[in-house]
């Protein structure tokens, strides 16, 4: 499952209608609904402002709305192309400028599926995906002895945002991806002759 990094969006006329598709990085539910409601006061000048969300490490929450486009035109299509791409924690929403052609219900599901493909190739084009890693928080204290042996051990994993206190002790806390979690936890042990528990 990947994850969006960075906003990119993608523009388009197709018959007078102009299109614009939006991919927000997005990490909750409200969240998603903050992000469509602002895209409506922003855009009020659009014909429509079409959504489709997913969120969730398991891509568990999904949403969507053909906002007064015919059922199952605009949305849905969208959507499908979201789950396609296996990807989550975003939301992409296409605004539509009515330019006096009708598109009929084939053109609709062209155009919003159209425009929720482009949007989404061209973030794969600037690496605007990674992959979603579950990591676990874990927070340890050392002595000065150990530290640096420690600290070279860490090379081996996959570490983020690690912080270090100085004291009369070393307190280390960040996150490691959870598969690892176990493996350092032994390795701390045995450095520490069972003094360090994660």
């Amino acid at each position: 499952m990947d994850i969006l990094d960075q906003y990119v969006s993608f523009e388009e006329s197709i018959k007078g209608s102009r299109f614009l598709s939006e991919l927000f990085p997005c990490e909750s539910q409200a969240e998603a609904r903050e992000l469509i409601k602002s895209q409506k006061t922003k855009y009020s000048d659009a014909t429509h402002v079409v959504h489709a969300f997913v969120i969730g490490t398991g891509a568990e929450i999904m949403g969507m709305s053909d906002d007064g486009e015919p059922s199952g035109t605009a949305g849905r299509p969208a959507l499908d192309v979201v789950k396609g791409r296996k990807c989550t924690n975003l939301v992409l929403t296409i605004t539509r400028w009515f330019g006096g052609t009708l598109l009929g219900t084939g053109g609709l599901v062209k155009a919003y599926s159209g425009g929720a493909k482009q949007v989404i190739e061209k973030a794969d084009s600037l690496g605007y995906f990674h992959q979603f890693v579950k990591k676990q928080s874990f927070c340890f204290t050392t002595d000065y002895s150990l530290y640096k042996l420690i600290k070279n051990n860490f090379e081996n994993f996959n570490i983020y945002d690690l912080r270090e206190e100085f004291g009369t002790e070393i307190t280390l806390s960040g996150q490691i991806q959870e598969n690892e979690f176990q493996i350092l936890s032994d390795k701390l042990l045995n450095l520490s002759n069972g003094k360090i528990k994660l």
